[in-house]
């Protein structure tokens, strides 16, 4: 049997990154072969699964660029340990409307009320839906945009924060901030004001 024809596929495929077709061509063909299936069929079906398998793949891109400290959905809250919280807000939330319409959300409460666990889950569907997510702390963040400013690349880093569709700053207020670390703070969400949507979570007073 000459192999030319199938090194040869092969080659296209990968050069095309393909790799579900690569991978499931021989298969599907069976398949299709055994119901009857024309090409035009075959073909679709290869298509959907490269698709399946690409978005697959792009939303574990998302959430992997996010920096999550953990991958939690909404599914796995436990709603009924927090009554006064509103489930069906959340769950409306998480349809990714408010990132759409450039709102933000502010999570006030003490520790322990799961406010984490909902930016989270509101984090996750935002990639899901094929949107940019950052997630970091307070601190972190105005640790890094310190050293940002010393070391003259303040400007890119708030240029690539304010391009991000969903900004999740857990913790607010959980440790004191310098007068400096809360300019540059503020100036983060001045820059994302009307460009992007901002999730702040905070034990400070209402």
């Amino acid at each position: 049997m000459n192999e030319a024809p199938q090194i040869l596929l092969a080659h296209h495929l990968k050069k095309l990154r393909l790799p579900t077709f690569l991978r499931e061509h021989e298969k599907i063909a069976r398949q299709s072969a055994a119901e009857g299936i024309d090409h035009v069929g075959y073909l679709t079906r290869l298509a959907e699964l490269e698709l399946i398998d690409r978005e697959t793949r792009m939303v574990e891109r998302r959430i992997r660029l996010a920096k999550f400290p953990a991958v939690k959905s909404l599914d796995s809250f436990d709603f009924k340990a927090i009554p006064e919280l509103n489930k069906m807000q959340v769950l409306e939330l998480a349809r990714c409307e408010y990132i759409d319409r450039r709102e933000n959300i502010i999570a006030l409460g003490p520790s322990g009320t799961g406010k984490t666990h909902i930016a989270l889950g509101l984090g996750l569907a935002a990639c899901q839906k094929g949107l940019s997510v950052s997630f970091t702390t307070a601190s972190a963040l105005v640790h890094e945009l310190m050293e940002a400013r010393d070391e003259k690349a303040l400007l890119r880093f708030q240029s690539r924060l304010s391009k991000c569709k969903l900004l999740i700053i857990d913790e607010l207020g959980f440790v004191p901030l310098s007068k400096t670390g809360a300019e540059l703070l503020f100036e983060v969400f001045s820059l994302r004001y009307e460009c992007g949507s901002t999730i702040i979570t905070s034990n400070l007073p209402r």
